[in-house]
């Protein structure tokens, strides 16, 4: 309790003095970036300064995530601003490269420092938390390479303290799970197009809608590699016949329950950190 009370207060400190100015928060309606929000809305209010929150509307993410983040923005009462971007043709990602959270991370902070630059202002903040750091992300790299501020990860915050934090502030969005984009669903080496995202994104969505939370439908070409937790093969198995016939519908072939269970960044066994 002391240690995070510690990060906590440091972090408290470290947004006191960026809303001194006009700051400006890249928003995904997530738990770390909802709780970066509103720590620097409320010492904004303190300044009168003005903090924007910028959701980056793409098509790497579920739809239902444009809505969320408005919604979030709403409460926490922030200035919100969605800026549409295609990820595929911009950023040079169509065949998924190792590198591609690299280079989608660049061209989408490129994209929010230029309307930062139109808003005359200078402080980016985003929501890497500390456990961010200790896996294969390299987009991390891209936030350096443009200055990019990352107050969670600065004051130590750990996934589970930003949960906790975001409970303290009331923030509804506090134990929402992760919600990475579509394209860690395949394979590096894999043509992406938005036809085979949106056929993922169905299959989770009817799968959360059986009642399954952690959910990912991998996919290597015609086969479907579902991810759940290990507490919740009982009920996808449960399920199995609806479930495979839903996901063959989509065009899928064959349909698989990993026995490891869920794990976020599945696909990037065997890939070392981009330096």
């Amino acid at each position: 309790m002391e240690v995070y009370m510690k990060k906590k207060e440091q972090l408290l400190h470290k947004m006191a003095q960026y809303a001194e100015q006009d700051v400006m928060v890249a928003f995904s309606g997530g738990v770390d970036s909802s709780l970066l929000l509103k720590l620097a809305h409320e010492a904004a209010q303190k300044t009168g300064k003005e903090v924007y929150a910028v959701t980056m509307q793409t098509r790497l993410h579920p739809i239902r995530e444009i809505e969320e983040a408005k919604r979030v923005c709403e409460e926490i009462g922030a200035v919100h601003i969605v800026i549409a971007v295609d990820e595929l043709e911009e950023a040079g990602i169509m065949n998924n490269p190792v590198e591609r959270c690299y280079l989608c991370k660049k061209h989408l902070f490129l994209k929010m420092k230029e309307r930062a630059s139109e808003l005359g202002i200078s402080v980016i903040l985003e929501g890497t938390n500390e456990d961010d750091l200790h896996v294969y992300r390299p987009g991390i790299k891209a936030l350096r390479e443009l200055q990019i501020i990352s107050p969670l990860a600065e004051a130590g915050l750990t996934k589970a303290e930003v949960r906790k934090m975001a409970c303290e502030y009331g923030i509804s969005v506090s134990s929402k799970p992760a919600t990475p984009c579509l394209a860690t669903r395949f394979p590096y080496g894999t043509e992406l197009t938005y036809e085979k995202m949106a056929q993922v994104e169905k299959g989770e969505t009817f799968l959360k809608g059986i009642g399954l939370h952690n959910v990912r439908v991998r996919a290597h070409d015609k086969l479907a590699r579902i991810e759940v937790d290990e507490s919740a093969f009982a009920e996808c198995l449960a399920h199995k016949k609806e479930i495979a016939e839903y996901l063959k519908n989509l065009g899928f072939v064959y349909i698989t329950l990993d026995l490891e269970g869920f794990r976020s960044g599945s696909m990037d066994v065997g890939i070392n950190e981009v330096s």
